[in-house]
């Protein structure tokens, strides 16, 4: 029995690397996310090998993990970056970034956003409406200068993943129909501050199928030749990320599948390729650590085990139904290889089924419900394993909660890369207007 990548269990005991997880805790207190440089460098190395035929500019998602020492990890990689906001642009700014290797999406950019990006001579725009590509165009026109833009379309596809994180379904807010984008480069060419010269997709995250990456761009492929044949230049071709993990020890599809899948489309598209992993390189180098308050067994049957770690720390549980390995910091027997929403027991384990739940005032706080595990007692240590994406970046002090610290651990060493946030931080910005 063992827990994935750079987070196993030797002899009862689970290690990020070659750190204990309780020294960890015992060091730097609870919550806590734990992040592993060497599978962080390990999946970027792996997703970029996988698409290495056409040299891609791999532009890590921001949104997924922005703490300032793991982008500073994969810039010293050569990463690029994916940022959706002026905030993520100057974390990855702040972090070693080259501005030259990064893309803007998001579906509304601020002129004083636009105007940063632009004065720091950022890669391009990813372009979301029309209203937004004239906008870059007169920022860019004040300022002197000229803005690259490639066009995010939608190409109406379904990426059956969960209901609020596809983008690329018609309906949605992300993205410029197919028909609509013809005119709008069109258009452009009369737009003196930008050059149109790409296409993005993006069309939802977690995709645990090659399928809609092929029926998306079989419809990209069409409008590039389509651009292509009316004078347009399209020469980048941005494929997005939403590129799967497993949440349960089961084996899923993985970038060489993927580039496997796009590799025709993407060798007849004749344009240079980017490609936008969040998750994959951030969802399994993290845990997040907590600690077991109180054990409650109730009249009606239910068991819980009321947590320091809550839904402000991770939302994923309660916003998406999302499903994480939970399981004790020590354990004799390790952790089940395989774990799944519908397991009511593991062979070999004596369990007990609980809610793994938080101290806040909300009924949906919760990372987990009817959870078969082993007795753990008040004051035990839990691993909630795949917590590196959208784990700290959606955290919140919703109920008056500082955020938790964030550790990064490389080989024996183990450092804090953001300290925990104190009561004094929940009120710092208000203070002074009292």
């Amino acid at each position: 029995m063992a827990a994935e990548g750079a987070f196993r269990y030797r002899d009862g005991e689970l290690y990020c690397e070659d750190v204990p997880a309780r020294a960890v805790a015992e060091q730097f207190g609870t919550p806590c996310y734990v992040y592993s440089a060497g599978e962080l460098r390990e999946r970027f190395h792996r997703i970029r090998d996988a698409f290495s035929e056409w040299s891609p500019l791999v532009c890590f998602s921001v949104k997924s993990c922005g703490n300032l020492s793991v982008l500073k990890l994969l810039a010293e990689e050569d990463s690029g970056f994916d940022v959706v906001s002026g905030g993520e642009l100057y974390r990855a700014l702040t972090a070693g970034a080259d501005p030259g290797k990064v893309v803007y999406a998001g579906a509304g950019k601020t002129e004083a956003e636009i105007e940063y990006a632009l004065k720091e001579g950022i890669l391009m725009f990813n372009v979301e409406s029309r209203p937004e590509l004239e906008r870059i165009g007169e920022v860019a026109g004040r300022l002197g200068t000229r803005a690259r833009a490639a066009v995010r379309i939608n190409p109406d596809v379904d990426a059956r993943t969960h209901a609020k994180t596809t983008t690329g379904k018609g309906g949605t807010k992300f993205g410029i129909g197919i028909d609509e984008t013809e005119k709008l480069f069109a258009d452009a060419a009369g737009l003196a501050g930008v050059e149109v010269c790409g296409i993005h997709l993006h069309l939802g995250s977690p995709i645990y199928s090659t399928e809609p990456y092929e029926r998306a761009l079989e419809k990209a492929l069409a409008l590039i030749g389509r651009l292509r044949a009316a004078g347009r230049a399209v020469e980048w071709l941005n494929t997005g990320g939403g590129y799967a993990i497993s949440y349960t020890g089961e084996e899923v599809v993985g970038p060489a599948d993927y580039a496997a899948a796009m590799r025709s489309y993407l060798e007849k598209s004749g344009c240079a390729v980017i490609i936008e992993p969040g998750r994959y390189i951030a969802g399994n180098s993290a845990v997040l650590l907590t600690q077991v308050v109180y054990r409650k067994e109730t009249q009606f049957g239910k068991r819980f085990l009321v947590c320091d770690a809550a839904m402000n720390d991770l939302m994923r549980p309660t916003l998406y139904e999302a499903y994480h390995r939970i399981w004790p910091v020590q354990s004799r027997q390790g952790m089940p290889a395989l774990m799944r929403p519908q397991d009511a027991g593991y062979e070999g384990v004596q369990t007990q089924i609980c809610d793994v739940v938080g101290p806040i005032c909300e009924t949906g706080d919760y990372l987990a419900q009817d959870r078969p595990l082993p007795a753990v007692q008040a004051g035990g240590l839990l691993a909630v394993f795949s917590a590196g994406a959208y784990g700290f970046t959606m955290s919140s002090n919703y109920n008056g909660r500082p955020r938790a610290a964030e550790v990064l651990v490389e080989g024996e060493r183990a450092w804090l890369v953001r300290r925990r946030e104190s009561w004094a931080d929940l009120v710092e910005p208000e203070r002074e207007y009292l």
